[in-house]
């Protein structure tokens, strides 16, 4: 009797959050729209083939079946069949098919550049065409339904999301995505083809059909929603490595935190406070490097470069004065 009683409490819940119309964000959070066993794939194909060039993926990479088409060159990925998983996923997706459509506030249009958003449940009617540069503030989670009026695909060039948990950002799309030159967050769920160009993604891509990467990188969460870890270099900027802006300086926020461009490496508006930990953090190096080769080297053995150029500096002007 109890858990009859609590199981009409629970759908009554549910009915209460669809008329509220935010069931996808509360589903997110709390898990009720989960990807199960998906989670732990950073990439999904169906049988109609995974095509892979001049890529790396860092996490399992699935297909559906074992008669799925694998095509791969020059790639570092790991290709298993997971049909289990995919089936998990095709579970999530439908989930996500079937919920009311946004409320009206909560409709977008245009490209979405220079556009901020907090976390709730976003829709495209129809197809969304992005470029330029999306802002997400908090922690999440996010939802973008892309197609909500039957038809619509994902397409962004030269677009970038930044400041979000990639990990609690959804695209959820009706039909095909198409991403070329961009710097992407989020988990896709395409209800066709995923096609990644010169593309740097943190999070998913997960495809009803097939999946074709060229000249991409797509770092995957993990099962507990974390971006599986990678080497960074300039962060966002320095091609299509997906780092988040903050990773490519430890000890300092990196260029993209302090108001520069995605695509230029250099540091920009750097405050006083990092300008001193720069400084504290070169010398400190400096240092211990100059000490470790003392440490190392064999006294009597080792010459350093400025000593061999002071030794021929001496010769030469002893060579002259003779």
């Amino acid at each position: 009797m109890r858990r009859t009683f609590l199981n009409v409490r629970f759908l009554g819940l549910i009915f209460l959050a669809l008329l509220a119309g935010v069931w996808p964000v509360a589903a997110q959070a709390g898990g009720g729209l989960g990807l199960g066993t998906a989670a732990g794939f950073a990439v999904l194909a169906d049988s109609t083939g995974l095509t892979c060039t001049d890529s790396n993926v860092i996490g399992p990479v699935g297909v559906s079946s074992s008669t799925t088409a694998v095509t791969s060159t020059r790639c570092k990925m790991q290709v298993q069949v997971a049909a289990s998983a995919y089936a998990d996923f095709l579970t999530a997706y439908n989930g996500f098919a079937t919920v009311p459509p946004c409320n009206p506030s909560q409709i977008l249009s245009g490209t979405l550049a220079g556009v901020t958003l907090a976390p709730g449940a976003y829709c495209f009617p129809a197809a969304a065409t992005l470029t330029g540069t999306l802002t997400l503030t908090g922690t999440g989670p996010w939802i973008f339904e892309i197609g909500t009026s039957g038809t619509g695909a994902l397409t962004a060039t030269n677009f970038t999301v930044v400041g979000s948990n990639p990990c609690n950002a959804t695209w959820w799309v009706r039909q095909a995505v198409t991403l070329t030159t961009s710097v992407f967050q989020g988990t896709i769920l395409a209800g066709a083809d995923i096609t990644l160009t010169g593309t740097a993604l943190a999070g998913r891509a997960l495809a009803i059909g097939a999946v074709t990467m060229t000249g991409s990188n797509v770092f995957g969460c993990t099962a507990g929603g974390t971006v599986a870890k990678h080497h960074c270099n300039q962060g966002v900027g320095n091609g299509p490595e997906g780092c988040d802006p903050g990773n490519s300086n430890h000890h300092n926020t990196s260029n993209d935190e302090l108001g520069g461009t995605p695509g230029d490496p250099g540091r920009q508006g750097r405050k006083s406070d990092d300008v001193a930990a720069m400084a504290t953090n070169t010398t400190s190096i400096v240092t211990s490097n100059a000490a470790g080769h003392a440490m190392n080297s064999p006294a009597g053995t080792t010459t350093s470069k400025a000593g061999k150029a002071a030794g021929k500096g001496k010769g030469k002007s002893n060579g002259k004065s003779k």
